[in-house]
């Protein structure tokens, strides 16, 4: 289960509005057959990337994914489908979905006589769809603040951005994470943000099939979602350079009052990295 999450994490900034899933298959003796992840909507699921990199090997096998395979044709076929039609026995499951339409998959596939078990590392599998699973709970999505004291050094905007579907610039124009990441039919953004209110901002950029959106910098949209208690994570960068220290200070005055709390220190590419967060809950801070 922890390569199958592990895999999930290739599909941040690239699913939405489908959640990051990954899967390995087992061979009927336990051996490593196949393994796939969910790249974008409306291209085949981890599931079947899986099945197909096992070919028969998959069948008295065992699949081991981080979301309940799907029940419900959409632009692909349902998932459940898929592993039984390649003779699967068993399948383990991190978390259930949310959005699973009617039964289940997970119950489709008991009924159809394959041994599941389910919450298998669910706590650790979150790690990687918690963003989606947030953001799916609030219909607006998962807001992460980036700032530092001297900027934002490309090496870390590099990483924030591949993990994120959308950006907002301190001017409030908004772009894809990664350019062409995601599937354009499903996937749209308002050209700006233009003084509206920060929730509607929100809804509209949900709407349009964001997440998971990066807020870069300090900027009057900044204040505004943290006022109204809309910023999910705060990553705050401390620099080299001397002199810094009554900006930073500064800054993290406004984040002690939104009940965020360091999550991880750690050293960056540039610096220290602080990441906030809200402790133990799915509250927005």
């Amino acid at each position: 289960m922890r390569r199958a999450i592990a895999l999930s994490a290739k599909g941040l900034g690239s699913t939405s509005p489908n959640p990051p899933v990954g899967c390995v298959i087992l061979d009927s003796e336990g051996e490593f057959a196949g393994e796939g992840f969910h790249l974008r909507k409306g291209e085949p699921h981890a599931e079947v990337n899986a099945l197909t990199a096992a070919g028969d090997r998959a069948r008295g096998g065992t699949a081991v994914v981080t979301l309940e395979p799907c029940n419900h044709h959409g632009r692909t076929p349902p998932c459940r489908k898929a592993l039984l039609d390649a003779g699967v026995a068993r399948v383990v499951i991190a978390l259930m979905d949310p959005t699973s339409r009617e039964e289940g998959g997970a119950a489709r596939l008991r009924s159809a006589g394959v041994d599941v078990e389910d919450n298998v590392l669910g706590s650790e599998a979150l790690l990687v769809v918690g963003a989606w699973m947030r953001s799916l709970e609030t219909k607006l999505p998962f807001v992460r603040w980036l700032d530092g004291d001297e900027g934002i050094p490309p090496t870390e905007l590099v990483y924030f951005r591949s993990i994120s579907d959308a950006i907002v610039f301190p001017e409030g124009r908004a772009e894809e994470g990664v350019p062409g990441a995601h599937l354009s039919e499903v996937f749209a953004l308002p050209t700006a943000y233009r003084g509206q209110g920060p929730e509607l901002y929100l809804r509209e950029l949900y709407d349009g099939g964001v997440r998971s959106l990066l807020l870069l910098g300090r900027s009057e949209l900044a204040r505004t979602l943290c006022e109204a208690g809309l910023i999910d994570e705060v990553i705050r960068l401390i620099g080299d350079r001397p002199g810094a220290a009554e900006v930073t200070f500064t800054s993290w005055a406004d984040i002690c009052g939104t009940g965020l709390m360091a999550r991880s220190v750690e050293k960056g590419s540039a610096g220290v990295r602080v990441v906030f967060a809200r402790q133990g809950d799915s509250k927005r801070c």
